[in-house]
């Protein structure tokens, strides 16, 4: 291929009757690399028939981009094709949507593997991203992608998801400083409490060490006051024993400082969890794909994928849905792992976070599920990552058929077990391909 194919030139030098030149009525694919404070564009009028990328700086030269667009429009059908690239290609988005055109959307994955196909060699930089992107959607490998806001009720939820799982990062963040710095002052705390629970928090920010609180003749009151019927009398005075014979490193009054700041950070961080957990469930009663999930895994879970993942009947199998938050298998070979199975881990890390969390509360002594988990446990050498995956694995099937299907969702089906002979063959969840 020629060295020079991928040199751009700005797109205040652009004179757009340079490139109509017998091309009338011509189609033409417009492929767009979106960058932070850069794109660039390449025009793909047919098969290796391509212009010389446009440089257009984002977003100070969007709107002279879609000015020139409008242009080449003329007579002809155009396309804007685009991968997602996070935030930063909205702008461009919203302008040609508002000037009537056509966008799509190309997928990083299709891209990145089409780069090797698209002229021998896999290196993959700017010029040549935006031109294998017009080439795919020249294809048909491209989906309509314009810009649409949602609906005020689904904004709001978006909103409540956004600000519930970032202060989880935050009460996340918080607890790790405590835990660390308790297994140094306070040791034995640790085996008697959580760091996440409000007893612990409320505790340190009380006492902020166990000096503080062996020597406060009131602490077995607030202790019980603070975890209501969750803790027993034999549990509460182990907790005063502790910290009144506590072997953690003495404490200086920064050292105090810091536990009890520490502690009110992730006590407010789990205050702003339950308002936002408060507010979706009042936003989310009337949108039926989110109560048809809730029963599964709980109200605010089925808001955050219902905000990442959208609307699950969207996809057109329960593989494809499993698929999207990145719970699908694929082979790794590389390094330590050699042909071995893993997740793909595509998409956003926060729903495989919460589903982690769903299939958690599945396992608990009294649910039909934890057989099934206790024997691939047992498998794995006493390893739970396995056997929690298998289970997230099998509800995100299991959500797809609840919403999509209108089934009730049934813990026993998940794992339904080897049917007997001459039984009626049924579609479950365990059945579907990819489970």
């Amino acid at each position: 291929m020629n060295s020079k194919a991928y040199s751009s030139r700005n797109v205040n030098l652009i004179q757009v009757i340079s490139f109509l030149k017998d091309r009338a009525g011509a189609d033409l694919w417009v492929g767009v690399d979106v960058g932070k404070q850069q794109m660039q564009v390449v025009l793909n009028w047919a098969a290796n028939d391509f212009e010389r990328p446009w440089k257009v700086n984002n977003p100070s030269q969007v709107r002279l981009l879609v000015e020139h667009l409008k242009q080449l429009r003329t007579g002809r059908k155009l396309v804007v094709a685009m991968e997602p690239s996070g935030t930063y290609g909205d702008v461009l988005r919203q302008a040609c949507t508002d000037a009537k055109i056509i966008v799509h959307r190309v997928s990083p994955k299709a891209a990145h593997d089409y780069a090797e196909v698209f002229d021998g060699v896999p290196s993959q930089h700017d010029g040549k991203d935006a031109a294998v992107v017009a080439e795919l959607a020249r294809l048909g490998k491209s989906v309509p992608w314009p810009l649409i806001e949602a609906p005020q009720s689904h904004q709001q939820i978006e909103y409540w998801v956004d600000r519930m799982d970032a202060q989880r990062r935050l009460l996340q963040m918080w607890c790790g400083r405590i835990e660390a710095r308790m297994a140094r002052h306070w040791p034995e705390m640790l085996g008697q409490l959580k760091t996440t629970s409000l007893t612990m928090l409320n505790a340190l920010i009380e006492y902020a060490g166990p000096a503080e609180l062996g020597a406060d003749p009131e602490a077995a009151k607030k202790i019980r006051r603070w975890g209501r019927s969750r803790l027993s009398d034999e549990k509460i005075r182990r907790i005063l024993d502790d910290a009144r014979h506590s072997i953690g490193v003495r404490q200086t009054p920064v050292d105090q400082q810091r536990l009890r700041d520490y502690a009110t950070e992730a006590m407010n961080a789990k205050l702003q969890i339950k308002q936002a957990q408060k507010h979706l469930l009042k936003l989310s009663r009337d949108i039926q794909p989110i109560q048809a999930m809730k029963p599964a895994i709980g109200n605010a879970t089925a808001c955050l994928l219902f905000t990442y993942l959208g609307d699950p009947s969207n996809y057109h199998c329960a593989a494809a849905y499993v698929k999207a938050m990145g719970l699908n298998l694929i082979e790794r070979s590389s390094g330590m792992y050699q042909g071995k199975l893993k997740i793909s881990k595509r998409g956003s890390s926060a729903v495989r976070y919460w589903m982690y969390l769903a299939a958690l509360r599945l396992v608990k002594k009294t649910s039909p599920v934890r057989p099934w988990y206790l024997k691939k446990k047992h498998r794995d050498s006493d390893e739970a990552g396995r056997a929690l995956v298998g289970i997230m694995r099998r509800l995100g099937l299991a959500l797809w058929h609840v919403a999509v299907m209108g089934e009730a969702f049934d813990k026993k089906r998940l794992f339904p077990g080897k049917r007997n002979a001459g039984q009626k063959d049924r579609v479950s969840f365990a059945a579907q391909k990819g489970a």
